[in-house]
């Protein structure tokens, strides 16, 4: 079996090496992942609708004018 101490070819983990066990970019199974959902404000409760391609922490709340931040 090939081994990873110097005495052989190495075979097996590491960064890059195509295993396929990652979730990948929205995924998750977190609130809010995705193109979907929507934004909400910290301060006064304000949600809209979030706008794909524009995260929620670059839009401005219509009531009182705080940062958004996701659901």
């Amino acid at each position: 079996m090939p081994r990873g101490d110097g005495t052989g070819p190495f075979v097996g983990g590491g960064r890059g090496s195509g295993l396929g066990r990652g979730r990948g970019r929205n995924k998750g199974n977190r609130p809010g992942a995705g193109p979907s959902g929507k934004c909400i404000c910290p301060s006064c409760g304000e949600k809209i609708v979030h706008k794909q391609g524009i995260p929620c922490y670059n839009e401005v709340c219509p009531q009182c004018g705080a940062k958004m931040m996701r659901e």
